[in-house]
């Protein structure tokens, strides 16, 4: 991999750009939106046309995805790091009790996710340790698809081979955010340890895809740097792995820095209705492409925004170490917003005239 940060990253010419409200409305009704549109749909002057962008939003997000909303569980295998992420719950200088799943809980805490009707989890470490390496995530992944349709990952990057090896194993996907594309931000915000080495992260979404898994879910984590040029960058990175790995199906999330661990404050932050627009703008401007919301957003934005611009979220999440079984750690990576369990989540969908999905993928076609 070369060096120097690709052409794609090459700040927008359209940052910092003052749009007028003509041209975001002209925007709102671009037949072929482009990084221009985005750009418009994504500046404050757009901030006044939130409904008829959440009108557009919303029948893009029927004509492409129904009224389903699909859902799927995150389990934390390890809260070992060796990253100075200066956000992150699980940074190796933060006074923490640190925990490791073993293979037997892990094998309970499949089975009581499985109870819970749930088809697709998505299993979660730090950055590579001694404690849950390779190795460790491969049978980890081993041991969840012999319970679920549908298994990925949100780890540490790897080479192209080891996402092969993970792919024969029943691996479907992965989820990677680069958290910050702004370079200098990056390094402030990633102080020591194997994630500081940005390149590194950018090119790993590729090399997933080229290593057999299916899927990648990509995002960054919004108030770290400005939203503006963090977004327009995963806009092009998502365009980039459009053309370069066209088989492959991408996702996007939408993770905002709110009550972080070690009281981490937000140097850029994004309120709830910013939130709701940059949905807006990413399904108007990538109208197929599933967007994600998590439970670090509350019950209340969370059932306004299902069908709305998302067609996927998360639901019933730990963030500790385990959580679902008889086993768990206290202390979490970040906070949960949306605490509710499967089957009332369910009836709020359904109320709402949509359809949770449980599985969209079967295990034969791995």
């Amino acid at each position: 991999m070369s060096n120097s940060l690709p052409t794609w990253l090459d700040p927008s010419p359209w940052l910092n750009r003052i749009f007028s409200a003509a041209e975001v409305q002209r925007a709102l009704g671009a037949e072929s939106p482009d990084e221009k549109t985005l750009a418009a749909l994504l500046s404050p002057a757009a901030a006044d046309f939130i409904e008829p962008m959440a009108a557009r939003a919303q029948a893009l997000t029927r004509r492409h995805f129904g009224r389903t909303i699909q859902l799927y569980v995150p389990l934390y295998l390890s809260s070992f790091c060796p990253g100075g992420c200066a956000y992150c719950g699980f940074a190796s200088d933060r006074d923490t009790e640190r925990h490791k799943l073993s293979f037997d809980q892990v094998e309970t805490e499949l089975a009581a996710l499985k109870k819970m009707g749930l088809e697709e989890i998505l299993l979660l470490t730090g950055e590579r340790t001694p404690q849950a390496d390779f190795d460790y995530v491969l049978k980890c992944v081993e041991l969840a698809a012999n319970h679920f349709h549908k298994v990925t990952i949100e780890v540490f990057p790897m080479s192209e081979k080891e996402y092969g090896q993970l792919a024969e194993a029943g691996c479907t996907g992965v989820t990677l955010y680069q958290e910050t594309y702004h370079p200098q931000t990056y390094q402030q915000m990633h102080r020591w340890g194997p994630k500081s080495e940005m390149l590194e992260r950018i090119d790993a979404p590729g090399r997933a895809l080229g290593g057999g898994l299916r899927f990648a879910g990509l995002g960054a984590l919004l108030g770290l740097a400005d939203p503006q040029f963090d977004l327009l960058a995963l806009y092009r990175h998502v365009r980039h792995l459009q053309k370069t790995r066209w088989q492959a199906g991408l996702s996007i999330s939408f993770p905002r820095i709110q009550n972080e661990a070690g009281g981490f404050t937000a140097p850029h932050p994004v309120s709830e209705q910013q939130l709701a627009q940059f949905v807006f703008a990413f399904r108007i401007c990538l109208p197929d492409v599933p967007l994600v919301l998590s439970t670090r957003e509350s019950a209340a934005f969370r059932d306004g925004m299902a069908g709305l611009g998302c067609n996927k979220m998360s639901v019933a999440s730990k963030t500790t170490v385990g959580g679902y079984g008889d086993v768990g750690s206290d202390e979490g990576q970040f906070d949960v917003n949306d605490n509710r369990d499967v089957t009332t989540f369910c009836t709020m969908l359904r109320e709402r005239k949509l359809e949770p999905v449980f599985k969209n993928w079967d295990a034969a076609y791995r």
